[in-house]
């Protein structure tokens, strides 16, 4: 990499300071490679750049996951829903991710629905049923269509 003229280098304490955490903590991390730096002599240098590497590997960046996400990631297996789930709140959470994959604006028939439930699981009459009792689709004479919703 190149060096820059405008080289900033801190000390483990300067460091330590900048984070808000104990020297010796500081020290562990450099000693470990967690955090890297560069050792002179007995001491170590820490860059802007590595000091910013390092804050970058630590960001809490994971997403918050709702509710929905958690129920349908508990009861779907390898895309396959494992089982109907008993509580009304998780059924419906896995009933409305089922239905978010169908069109809005298509017209299905009963055939077409219990194909596309059987992708997902066995009880197609069951699941059907919960869709309209839950006011995810309409039927009539014998056609469903998709309620429109924001998920």
């Amino acid at each position: 990499k190149k060096m820059t003229s405008k080289l900033t280098l801190y000390t483990a304490s300067e460091t330590a300071s900048l984070l808000k955490m104990n020297v010796q903590v500081i020290a562990r991390k450099l000693s470990s490679g967690e955090l890297e730096g560069y050792k002179l002599g007995k001491e170590w240098r820490v860059s802007e750049e590595q000091l910013l590497n390092y804050l970058e590997k630590h960001k809490n960046s994971k997403v918050k996951q709702t509710k929905a996400d958690k129920v349908v990631k508990t009861f779907f297996v390898d895309g396959k829903l494992k089982e109907i789930p008993a509580t009304l709140s998780k059924r419906v959470h896995v009933l409305k991710h089922l239905v978010a994959k169908l069109d809005e604006t298509a017209v299905y028939t009963e055939k077409d629905i219990n194909a596309f439930i059987r992708k997902y699981h066995s009880d197609v009459c069951t699941i059907r049923r919960e869709f309209i009792g839950n006011k995810l689709m309409v039927r009539k004479d014998g056609k469903y269509k998709r309620i429109t919703w924001n998920p």
